[in-house]
C-alpha cells in the first residue's frame, strides 16, 4: 500500500515545510503556504523509465582535462527568429519553457514551429484544447493536410496526425492528455523527435495527490520531462502560465531546472511579439526575436528598426533616434519624451518601456549639469513599438528629447544618438559601437552622435576605428553640454 504524507508548500517559491507557516523562510512572503498530500508510488515502476538500466549506473568522478568534449549538434527549425534566441537552433535533450501572459500567441508559436519542422515527427500535448479546436488553429495557420491512407493519419491510439510538412519525412500529432503516464505510454508507441507541452500547469502525475497546477504537481511533472529528455535525447518544450506580477507560474525551482527559459511578451492591442531569452545554458541570455501577429499566424520581423521607427513629414519636438543593442543584434528605436507644466503640486514621472529611476537621474544630470528646471515639471518617456529596453546607450537619445520637448524645438531629422551619460555630464563609451554606426547608415541617417571614449587612446593605432569608411556623419562628443551646443545652438 502506498505511503502518504501532508506538506506544505509555499505558492511563491515552493518552499517545503513539515508544518504551516506564516512567513515562508525562503522568500519572505505571508500566508503563501497550502496543504498538499504526497504519495509516493512505487519506486519499482518510474513515471519514465530509460531504454537500458546500464544509464542507471554509479557516476564516478573524472578530471576536467580527461572530459572529452564535442560541440553540441543543434536542430535548425524554419524560423529565423525562433533560432536566434535559442543560440542557432533545438538542442537534442533540452528542456526549454516558454512563458507568457494568456492570449499573447504562446500555443500558436509552438503549433506553428511543430507544424513546419522539417524530416521531424512532433508530439504536440495539450491540456487545454481539444483536438478540434488545435485542427482549426492548423487549419488557419496555412499548414498542409494530412496524407489520406499514409502513416502519418493517426494509426497510434490517443493520437491524430494533423499535418506534414511539404518537405516530407515528418509529421506533426496531437494529443490531448493530462496524465504524464499515459503521456509516456503514448511517447513509447511513436517516439517523437520532438515533444510540445501545452500547458505544465495542466499536467498531474499518479505520484502526487496534489490538484494539477499546484507547485508540488508542476515541480514533479517537470521533473519526470526532463528525465526523458535526457536519458532519450529528445528535446521538449513546455508552455507555462505566468502570475499577475508576470513570473512564471509555479515555483521558482522549475525555472532553474530547464535548460533555456523564453518570455513571449507584448501588447494584445499590437500587432509586433517578441521572444526574449531569460535564460540559456546553450547560447547568449540576451537574444531577442520580434513577430507581427497576423490572421495567417505569426510572421518573422528579419528588420526591427523598420517597425520601431515612425514615418513622420514634419519635424516634431521630443522625438529621437536612439542605436540600441539587443544580444547581438543593433536596432534603432524611437524614443519620446513629453515634458510641460505640472498642474498638481506634485511632478509625475511615467516611464513606458524604460527604468523609471534612471529617468530620475537623467532629470537630475540635466538640471545640475545643464541648468534646465524640469523639477516643477511632469515628464512622460515612451519607448515606441511596445518593448523594453534596458541599453544604457538610449541615454543620450532620452536627454535629447527631454530638452527638445522641455524647449519645443525638433531634432533635426535623420539624426541618431549612441551613448551613456553619466552623473557629472560626461558621455561615456558604449559597446559594439561600430555596429550602431552600421545600423544606422543602412536605414539613411545623415549623422549620429557618439561618444569620444569609443575611439581608442593614440598609442593603438592597429586597433583605431577607421570611421572613414562610413557615409555617415559621425558626431564625436564627450560631455552633454557640447551636444545641446551642436543640436540648439
Amino acid at each position: 500500500m502506498a505511503k502518504s504524507k501532508i506538506a506544505y508548500f509555499c505558492q511563491s517559491c515552493g518552499f517545503e515545510s513539515p508544518k504551516w507557516l506564516g512567513k515562508c523562510p525562503s522568500c519572505q512572503q505571508w500566508n503563501t503556504f497550502v496543504e498538499e498530500v504526497i504519495e509516493k508510488g512505487n519506486a519499482s515502476v518510474p513515471a519514465w523509465k530509460p531504454a537500458s538500466t546500464s544509464q542507471q549506473r554509479a557516476n564516478k568522478p573524472v578530471a576536467v582535462t580527461e572530459i572529452t568534449y564535442t560541440e553540441e549538434h543543434r536542430v535548425p527549425t524554419p524560423d529565423k527568429e525562433f533560432n536566434r534566441v535559442l543560440g542557432g537552433g533545438i538542442v537534442p535533450g533540452s528542456l526549454v519553457l516558454i512563458g507568457g501572459e494568456p492570449g499573447i500567441g504562446k500555443s500558436t508559436l509552438m503549433l506553428q514551429l511543430a507544424l513546419n519542422m522539417p524530416n521531424q515527427k512532433v508530439l504536440y500535448v495539450s491540456g487545454e484544447e481539444s483536438e478540434r479546436q488545435i485542427k482549426m488553429r492548423a487549419e488557419r495557420l496555412a499548414a498542409p493536410p494530412p496524407p489520406e491512407g499514409g502513416a502519418d493519419s493517426g494509426n497510434h491510439t490517443g493520437l491524430t496526425g494533423i499535418a506534414a510538412p511539404p518537405s516530407g519525412g515528418g509529421a506533426c500529432y496531437v494529443l490531448t492528455e493530462t496524465s504524464t503516464q499515459n503521456i509516456f505510454k503514448q511517447i513509447e508507441s511513436l517516439e517523437p523527435d520532438l515533444v510540445v507541452i501545452d500547458s505544465i500547469q495542466t499536467l498531474h502525475s499518479a505520484h502526487i495527490e496534489s490538484t494539477p497546477g499546484s507547485v508540488s504537481q508542476v515541480r514533479e511533472c517537470t521533473a519526470e520531462l526532463l528525465r526523458f529528455a535526457k536519458e532519450t535525447s529528445t528535446p521538449v518544450f513546455l508552455i507555462g502560465h505566468i502570475t499577475k506580477d508576470g513570473m512564471i507560474a509555479g515555483p521558482k525551482i522549475l525555472e532553474h531546472m530547464v535548460d533555456t527559459v523564453l518570455q513571449f511578451e507584448g501588447d494584445r492591442h499590437h500587432v509586433y511579439r517578441i521572444l526574449r531569452t531569460i535564460k540559456n545554458r546553450f547560447g547568449s541570455a540576451s537574444e531577442l526575436g520580434i513577430y507581427e501577429m497576423m490572421g495567417e499566424g505569426l510572421r518573422e520581423v528579419s528588420n526591427p528598426s523598420e517597425i520601431l521607427l515612425s514615418h513622420r513629414e514634419t519635424p516634431l519636438s521630443g522625438i529621437t533616434i536612439s542605436a540600441t543593442l539587443e544580444g547581438m543584434r543593433p536596432m534603432l528605436i524611437e524614443t519620446q519624451a513629453l515634458v510641460s507644466a505640472s498642474a498638481y503640486g506634485t511632478p509625475q514621472r511615467t516611464a513606458t518601456g524604460f527604468d523609471t529611476k534612471r529617468m530620475s537621474m537623467l532629470l537630475a544630470v540635466l538640471e545640475k549639469r545643464c541648468g534646465f528646471r524640469l523639477g516643477a515639471k511632469d515628464v512622460f518617456l515612451n519607448i515606441t513599438g511596445g518593448i523594453r529596453v534596458e541599453d544604457p546607450a538610449i541615454d543620450l537619445g532620452l536627454a535629447a528629447a527631454i530638452i527638445s520637448s522641455h524647449e519645443d524645438m525638433p531634432i533635426p531629422f535623420k539624426t541618431c544618438f549612441a551613448g551613456e551619460l553619466g552623473l557629472s555630464g560626461e558621455i561615456r563609451a558604449v559597446n559594439r559601437v561600430e555596429q550602431r554606426i552600421a545600423e544606422a547608415q543602412k536605414l539613411g541617417f545623415n549623422q549620429i552622435f557618439i561618444s569620444k571614449y569609443n575611439l581608442p587612446a593614440s598609442g593603438q593605432d592597429k586597433k583605431r576605428m577607421d570611421l572613414s569608411r562610413y557615409d555617415i556623419d559621425i558626431k564625436i562628443v564627450s560631455s552633454i553640454e557640447e551636444v545641446f551646443g551642436q543640436l540648439f545652438g
